[in-house]
């Protein structure tokens, strides 16, 4: 889930794909409105933007393509600290304050559909707030909302609790791995995932959130396709040249996320299938294309530029006024249709406050720490 490389403050001087940026944006604000429905979805079934929990594992993809261009090249005069420094700079801070935003809301979302938090005392929420800062995950014993997470007060933070396997896996091994290596790897996991799609049990790849062994197994099935495929297409794929990329590919992602549910319940394989496809082949079509095109007018620029920016606050702090939303909706049976204002006030106030969280404090911080690093950099080579 990276963004601009500059507003680390590394110099860089290789091409930004701007446009991958601004397909980030969109899938992230496809996640929010699909995480809104979600409360109104008597199963998942009915689900309005069904295929939104796809979103993930379009990041995964994105993820493994920017790390492998960014970062590839660079192993002769990067360490492997150096990269853990630059990675925990850029993902960091927004974890410390989207697990501020879901301590701050916890004891508003108390309902029927949260069963634990009315009898969670502040002192226990306030230690999973701590570890929660620290992207370790939480078992059952601190399970305070009743759900099942591996992170109680913002549940998305599993998915960035994978993105740090990934890093780490990356920094360690991946790298050093031959295109040959890397793409028996991205077969094997294909076909993993492939397999678990066509005959899990609810015929989808939704989970991955909890530390029970059936959740850790989607949460690496998800992971480990989508971010070799990238990471290989970083390597493999010299981008071509087409016009439009932003527009065509923001089309086909929100089409691959929007659509209704393929198959019902005795034909689970058929959606199963479907998600399958657009992991093992749409998403990775849709990064080429992405990383092919130019944005060539100020407006686009400006859009790509603002989407790829809140792309990752928004994703980081919108679960806890989802929780909030869900809990104002399960309590008083609201249907969606009456719900709508509400809805869409809770939509923009996420879009608000994660331009306020990046403005205010994900950029200031950043470039602190990163001029911190730099300081230490020239005093260890002055010692």
């Amino acid at each position: 889930m990276d963004s601009n490389p500059t507003a680390t403050g590394f110099a860089d001087t290789k091409r930004h794909y701007a446009i991958l940026d601004g397909l980030r944006g969109v899938a992230a604000l496809l996640v929010v409105a699909f995480h809104l429905f979600e409360a109104h979805a008597a199963s998942r079934f009915e689900q309005i933007i069904n295929h939104g929990y796809l979103a993930v594992d379009f990041f995964f993809v994105l993820s493994g393509f920017v790390i492998g261009y960014a970062y590839d090249d660079r192993w002769r005069s990067m360490s492997t600290t150096e990269f853990f420094q630059r990675r925990l700079i850029r993902l960091h801070p927004m974890i410390v304050i989207a697990m501020l935003i879901g301590a701050g809301m916890f004891y508003f979302q108390t309902s029927p559909i949260f069963p634990k938090i009315q009898d969670t005392p502040p002192w226990l929420m306030l230690v999973v707030m701590v570890i929660g800062m620290t992207l370790l995950p939480v078992g059952a014993a601190l399970d305070i909302r009743g759900w099942g997470e591996m992170h109680p007060l913002n549940g998305p933070g599993w998915s960035l609790f994978y993105e740090y396997v990934a890093n780490i896996l990356y920094a360690l091994f991946v790298r050093k791995f031959s295109k040959l290596v890397l793409g028996v790897c991205v077969f094997i996991a294909g076909a993993v995932l492939l397999h678990y799609c066509v005959t899990g049990p609810n015929g989808d790849v939704i989970g991955g959130w909890s530390l029970e062994p059936a959740q850790l197994r989607i949460g690496l099935t998800r992971l480990l396709y989508p971010f070799f495929a990238g990471l290989l297409l970083s390597r493999l794929v010299t981008p071509g040249r087409y016009q439009h990329a932003f527009l065509l590919c923001s089309a086909i992602i929100i089409v691959a996320l929007a659509m209704p549910r393929i198959g019902g319940p005795s034909d689970l394989w058929q959606n199963g299938l479907y998600d399958a496809l657009c992991i093992t082949l749409i998403f990775p079509l849709v990064v080429y294309l992405g990383a092919s095109g130019d944005v060539r007018t100020a407006l686009g620029t400006k859009v790509c530029g603002f989407l790829g920016a809140i792309s990752y606050p928004l994703y980081i702090i919108h679960y806890p006024f989802v929780y909030t939303y869900t809990a104002w909706v399960a309590k008083g049976k609201v249907p969606l249709m009456q719900a709508l204002p509400i809805t869409i006030a809770t939509f923009s106030l996420c879009v608000l406050v994660a331009y306020l969280c990046l403005r205010f404090y994900d950029i200031p911080v950043r470039t602190w720490l990163t001029q911190r690093l730099r300081q230490q950099g020239r005093q260890q080579a002055l010692a």
